[in-house]
């Protein structure tokens, strides 16, 4: 399939700017493909639990978003924006200063040189150590442990789609809302969105109807943010996610589908754990590596239905949906919630995807 099969039409002024006033405010589009015709509903999210059964389970990504942008400047003078990716094994101490290798997106007018310093807030710098891929290893040098330092002198990651001013009482929303309420483990830089809309009472009443909840770890890296640039879609190359499976959660996922129960994924980054994980039998277990790309064509082996947020056209995450749901209902689906205006994106509105026979 072409890149092309993926484009639909969004007016900007549907991409959410802010999240809903509370998380359970959001619209939510329940998406049931059939043969013929899909049958869409239009919900608000806090009537998800009703779309559930007693013996499903509900598998969500407890990733923390760290605030992994950072502004500084080169040896120049111009001004570089990075943003980490991830953080590499091989930390070490040299007297006062804490030397961590990182990843990261660069984003500046010139590419800085190989050995060149970028100089960051709190009396830190960054070495520049080459390309990998899409991204510069850099060798961050500064004064505090590297998590501290994040999260003292970093920003939340917003997407490059939300505009606005850069004021404090936004900085202040983003460090709660761009955040899940489970989230525990710190290691993303962008949010597990499809979990932005839950509660704790939402979840609790989830819990009272008999469905079970369980967790997993995708940390959501910057790689997510780079544009599939291949137009025939199978050479196009994912990026690698780090993701932990707990020892128990194959089991369990077993014994509910077992006892015909239905597997829900919260957010496609579950999608694309649990599947890579279930490539091989038995599942593998503990901390693991995606570079998993789900197309139309992919066999599902465990998910059977996903809350998922829209997607940006062209994108992963949308051949994703399509992957499950089939490329027709999904692009259906998505012209009915521009119309009816539906907010889309990180901030924005939610789908339930409940394939039958995929067309």
């Amino acid at each position: 399939m072409q890149l092309q099969d993926f484009h639909y039409q969004l007016p900007e002024e549907l991409i959410a700017q802010q999240p809903a006033t509370r998380r359970t405010d959001s619209r939510l589009l329940h998406l049931r493909p059939g043969e013929g015709r899909s049958e869409l509903r239009h919900l608000r999210f806090g009537q998800l639990p009703g779309l559930l059964r007693p013996g499903d389970v509900l598998v969500l990504n407890d990733t923390r978003v760290v605030p992994a942008r950072l502004w500084g400047r080169k040896e120049s003078g111009g001004k570089v924006e990075v943003l980490l990716e991830r953080m590499l094994e091989e930390r070490r101490r040299a007297g006062a200063l804490w030397i961590q290798p990182l990843l990261a997106l660069l984003r500046c007018s010139r590419p800085p040189a190989d050995g060149s310093s970028i100089f960051l807030p709190g009396h830190a710098e960054a070495v520049v150590h080459g390309r990998e891929g899409g991204f510069y290893r850099l060798e961050l040098h500064c004064p505090l442990e590297p998590e501290e330092y994040f999260e003292r002198h970093g920003q939340v990651p917003l997407p490059p789609y939300i505009h606005r001013p850069d004021a404090e009482e936004h900085r202040n929303q983003d460090r709660e809302r761009y955040q899940t309420v489970y989230a525990r483990e710190p290691g993303a830089v962008a949010a597990p969105t499809a979990g932005l809309h839950f509660t704790r009472p939402l979840l609790e009443e989830i819990r009272d109807r008999g469905v079970g909840l369980e967790w997993l770890t995708l940390h959501v890296g910057a790689g997510t943010f780079l544009p599939v640039r291949s137009e025939n879609i199978a050479e196009h190359r994912m990026h690698r996610e780090r993701f932990h499976l707990p020892e128990s959660l194959p089991g369990r996922l077993q014994q509910v589908r077992a006892r015909g129960g239905r597997v829900v994924a919260v957010g496609t980054t579950v999608v694309r754990a649990l599947e890579t994980a279930w490539l091989r039998q038995p599942p593998r277990v503990g901390w693991q590596e995606s570079e998993l790309f789900i197309r139309p064509g992919f066999r599902f082996r465990v998910v059977d239905a996903l809350v998922t947020n829209f997607h940006l056209p062209r994108s992963t995450l949308l051949m994703l949906v399509c992957a499950l749901a089939g490329r027709g209902a999904i692009m259906t689906a998505y012209a009915e919630a521009v119309r009816r205006r539906y907010r889309f994106f990180s901030y924005g509105d939610a789908m339930f995807i409940e394939p039958g026979k995929v067309p």
